[in-house]
C-alpha cells in the first residue's frame, strides 16, 4: 500500500484549489448545509444560528467533527448580501433556510451603490467574526469556505428576478450596470472573508444557471464580471452555478476560478473534469441533493459517490445545498466511500 505525505487537510486543500495535490480527494461541501441533526447534537439551532457567530461556529465546524467532512463551510444560506443591501428577510426556522421577501430597487435600479459602510452592515459583521473565530479555533488544520450569492442572485435580490431578466432583453445596458454594481458588491465582501481568516470564498448563484438566464445571456452579462471578481479577490475563488451547467462550462472555466462545483443534473461529469484540468481548475460535486443524499439509502450514496471519484472529482462533495432534512448518515457514507476508494486505488 502507497501512504500519503502527512500533510493537513488545509494544505491538502489549498494544493488542490492551486492543481499542485497529487493523493485521494477530500470530502465536504462548499454550499449549504445546516443538518437537522447536526443541530440537534451541538444545540446551535437555526434561526439563531444564522446570526449568533459562536452558534454558527458550533454548528459549522460539526461538519468536521460529526460528520467528518474534511472542509467547513458557512454561513447556512445566501442572503446576507442581500439582506447587507436592505432586502428584507424571512429569516425562515430550524428547517427553513431564511429567504429575501422584498427589491429595495425594483423602482430604481440606477440608485443601486456599493456602500461604504458594507461589512459593518446587516449580518456580514456575524460572518466575519465567524471567520475570525473558525481560524482561531482550526488553526492551519482545517480549511474553512465562506459563501456568498453571486451576481446574478444579488441583482434579482435588490431588483426583482422578474425585473432583472426583462432587463437583459429590453434595457441590456441598465443590465450591466446592475451587474457591475453588484460584482463591486461581491468583492468589497469577499476580500473582506478572505481577510478574516477564510481559506476561500465561495459564489453561489442560482439565477445564473442555463436554466434560468440562458447560457448567451450568462455571456454577455454574468461573465465579464465574474472575470473581474477572480481579479480583484486576494484568495482562493470557487463558483457554483446551480442546474445543468454544461452549455456554459468553458465560459465558467474562463473566468479565472481556482474550482468549479457542478450540480448532478450536468451531462457529462467526465467530460466536464477533463475541461476543468486542461484549464488548471480543480472539480467538486456532485452527489445529488434532492434525491440521494436526501431520500436514498446509504448504500446508495457509496455507490453515486464511487462514480464520481472514478470520473475525477478533486474533491467529493453534494451537488448543491444540502436540505437540512438529510440523514446524517449519508453524509458519513461520502466519507466511508472515498476511503474505499483511496484504499482500491493505492492498493494497484
Amino acid at each position: 500500500m502507497i501512504n500519503e505525505p502527512e500533510i493537513t487537510l488545509r494544505k491538502k486543500f489549498r494544493d488542490i484549489l492551486d492543481r499542485k495535490y497529487v493523493g485521494a480527494p477530500l470530502v465536504g461541501t462548499v454550499t449549504t448545509a445546516g443538518l437537522l441533526e447536526l443541530m440537534d447534537i451541538t444545540g446551535a439551532i437555526r434561526p439563531e444560528a444564522d446570526r449568533d457567530p459562536k452558534k454558527m461556529v458550533k454548528l459549522a465546524g460539526s461538519l468536521h467533527t460529526v460528520a467528518n467532512f474534511e472542509v467547513i463551510r458557512y454561513p447556512f444560506d445566501v442572503t446576507v448580501l442581500g439582506e447587507a443591501m436592505g432586502c428584507n428577510i424571512d429569516p425562515g426556522t430550524k428547517a427553513r433556510t431564511p429567504a429575501i421577501v422584498s427589491h429595495p430597487f425594483e423602482d430604481n435600479p440606477e440608485a443601486i451603490d456599493v456602500p461604504p459602510d458594507l461589512p459593518g452592515r446587516g449580518r456580514i459583521p456575524v460572518i466575519l467574526e465567524v471567520s475570525k473565530l473558525l481560524r482561531s479555533k482550526e488553526g492551519e488544520e482545517i480549511p474553512i469556505v465562506a459563501g456568498l450569492e453571486g451576481p446574478a442572485d444579488l441583482a434579482s435580490y435588490l431588483c426583482g428576478m422578474r425585473y432583472f431578466l426583462k432587463w437583459t432583453i429590453q434595457k441590456p445596458q441598465l443590465a450591466r450596470e446592475i451587474v457591475d454594481k453588484c460584482i463591486d458588491i461581491c468583492i468589497l465582501y469577499a476580500n473582506a472573508l478572505i481577510d478574516s481568516g477564510a481559506d476561500a470564498v465561495v459564489i453561489a448563484d442560482a439565477t445564473a444557471s442555463p436554466d434560468i438566464m440562458g447560457p448567451d445571456a450568462f455571456i454577455e452579462f454574468i461573465k465579464p464580471g465574474l472575470i473581474r471578481f477572480t481579479d480583484s479577490v486576494d484568495g482562493h475563488c470557487i463558483i457554483h452555478v446551480c442546474g445543468k451547467t454544461d452549455s456554459i462550462i468553458p465560459d465558467l472555466l474562463d473566468c479565472g476560478f481556482n474550482a468549479i462545483s457542478v450540480e448532478e443534473s450536468v451531462e457529462d461529469l467526465s467530460r466536464i473534469v477533463d475541461l476543468a484540468h486542461k484549464k488548471n481548475t480543480a472539480v467538486i460535486g456532485n452527489i445529488s441533493t434532492s434525491i440521494t443524499l436526501f431520500s436514498k439509502t446509504a448504500d446508495d450514496v457509496r455507490e453515486e459517490s464511487m462514480i464520481c471519484l472514478e470520473k475525477g472529482v478533486d474533491i467529493l462533495a453534494p451537488g448543491c445545498g444540502i436540505a437540512p432534512e438529510s440523514p446524517l448518515k449519508n453524509l458519513l457514507a461520502m466519507v466511508e466511500a472515498r476511503d474505499e476508494y483511496s484504499y482500491s486505488e493505492q492498493g494497484q
